[in-house]
């Protein structure tokens, strides 16, 4: 009896050490999980607030580029109206006065500089104005595409129609106009020095929650992995990603390119 009694003791002590070491093992391991999942939180903060403060870093700089490349177009556009269109004026009021004192078979003689130079002082009063800010804003962002839109059709394009699909919504923020007009002013650029296009086309599709522009043109295209990282795509994403658009630009070659840029409300 008295061994039995001892063995049962025995028993007894073995489990309640048994019961202690596994409570003992899921507490140390429910500690290092906890420790675990507190250290993974604290790092992904840390990283999630590096990653927000590179964003805004990256933000303030493409603002700071912006408002850099917008005042320096301000001053292009002051110079083109005042200086160079004063002296195209002045030329264009010298041959005016020679004209008059030469018989008409010589006159004639100076008709094509004649209306080469005031075809030259109409192209850089409208180039100065898509180039003044104010001057965007005070005719308003549809009028001065189609302003646009009309002076590339005057140089070399068949056709470059604006199509406005919607209703109108108004720009929450008007600086953003100014952003989204750069974007196409790029776009079109682009189609003048490289595209080789006949025909240019720009839709607004005004839906309830977004903008969405389509931008195209009939050139040659080009392989759009090879101008990835150029510097004009880098340049249009900067200003899409500073007012919370997307844009996405394809193309392949001998099929044109479509810029379709998606600006929400």
């Amino acid at each position: 009896m008295v061994q039995t009694g001892e063995r049962l003791a025995s028993t007894a002590s073995e489990r309640y050490l048994l019961i202690y070491m596994i409570a003992v093992l899921v507490i140390v391991t429910s500690l290092v999980i906890i420790f675990f999942v507190v250290f993974l939180k604290r790092k992904n903060k840390l990283l999630l607030d590096r990653i927000k403060q590179q964003q805004a870093f990256d933000a303030e700089i493409v603002q700071a580029q912006t408002e850099t490349q917008e005042q320096t177009l301000k001053n292009i556009g002051w110079e083109l109206h005042d200086n160079v269109g004063q002296l195209l004026s002045f030329a264009s009021m010298q041959l005016s006065i020679l004209k008059m004192q030469m018989s008409e078979d010589v006159k004639e003689k100076f008709k094509d500089t004649s209306d080469a130079l005031k075809e030259s002082l109409a192209e850089v009063r409208s180039l100065s104005k898509t180039l003044n800010n104010e001057v965007v804003l005070n005719i308003g962002f549809e009028k001065s595409i189609t302003n646009e839109l009309d002076r590339l059709k005057k140089m070399k394009f068949t056709s470059a129609e604006l199509k406005i699909i919607g209703e109108k919504v108004a720009f929450k923020d008007r600086k953003h106009e100014i952003i989204i007009f750069r974007i196409l002013q790029e776009f079109l650029s682009n189609s003048v020095k490289y595209s080789e296009a006949k025909n240019l086309s720009i839709v607004l599709n005004y839906q309830p929650n977004n903008l969405m522009i389509t931008a195209s043109d009939d050139g040659k295209g080009f392989n759009i992995e090879d101008v990835e990282k150029g510097s004009g795509l880098i340049n249009m994403k900067s200003r899409a990603a500073l007012i919370n658009a997307t844009l996405d630009l394809t193309s392949q070659p001998d099929k044109g390119v479509q810029l379709i840029l998606n600006y929400p409300l």
